[in-house]
């Protein structure tokens, strides 16, 4: 619950005043004696705890999962494993998860989506990273426009989804092997294009390191990268830039 929905229960009469009181006097982060939950992080920046699910213990994720879900009634989680799943939805049947992009979720039905994002790979290879960044935005309200496998090997399939591409408020380009992608839809549009690496690719490609030079290094203006394989970071950014666009986009 945000500090508008607890307001205009109190308007509703059906909280009281000392209720919402009690509300904004909590502290900004709940003690989970293994986590600090950041309860605050939507009111100070828009957007909800999401868990990163790799490496913790099932407990712990369950309670970050229950209490997460207990507050916004919908909860986000990347890097999640299959055996994670199933044990979260002993618990919370209507949980859904991608084994492509690795993420977890209960999502409300009736979320509406704004403006357009452009999701672009250079190969299917890199369908997972970009997966995780269309359903973090997605998730985070966006609409996205998914346009894969038009990467410079065949570049005539880039032109073909040019029009597309172009009307979107922001463009991620996610790409391993050289990374040219990037540069080339950066020098076709008049948008943001936030640049992802990924660790596609053969030995010298050194697990994404080379299309994270290729993509730094870029002579086309209007290009960010992220960190290899963060789908997820280039997601956010995303929903950043395309809440700034405005909300014309059919």
């Amino acid at each position: 619950m945000n500090a508008h929905e607890v307001l205009e229960l109190v308007k509703e009469g059906k909280f009281s005043v000392e209720e919402a009181e009690g509300f904004f006097r909590r502290q900004p982060f709940e003690e989970m004696d293994f986590a600090k939950l950041d309860m605050h992080r939507k009111l100070r920046s828009g957007f909800p705890e999401v868990i990163y699910c790799a490496g913790k213990a099932q407990e712990h994720l369950l309670k970050i999962f229950d209490r997460l879900y207990q507050e916004d009634g919908e909860v986000f989680g990347t890097r999640a494993s299959e055996e994670q799943y199933r044990m979260i939805r002993e618990h919370f049947p209507e949980t859904e998860y991608d084994p492509v992009s690795y993420i977890i979720k209960i999502e409300k039905k009736d979320k509406k989506r704004e403006g357009c994002i452009a999701v672009c790979t250079a190969g299917t290879a890199d369908i997972a990273v970009a997966e995780e960044a269309a359903q973090t935005a997605e998730y985070f309200g966006s609409n996205v426009d998914r346009i894969y496998d038009v990467g410079v090997a065949g570049i005539h399939r880039l032109f073909s989804k040019i029009d597309r591409i172009q009307k979107a408020n922001c463009v991620i380009a996610v790409a391993g092997m050289e990374g040219a992608l990037a540069s080339v839809i950066g020098g076709m549009v008049d948008k943001p294009v936030i640049a992802v690496p990924t660790s596609v690719g053969y030995g010298a490609s050194f697990s994404g390191v080379a299309a994270l030079l290729t993509m730094i290094n870029s002579c086309a203006n209007g290009i960010a990268v992220v960190n290899i394989d963060n789908g997820y970071g280039a997601g956010y950014i995303a929903t950043q830039i395309n809440r700034m666009g405005g909300h014309g986009y059919e």
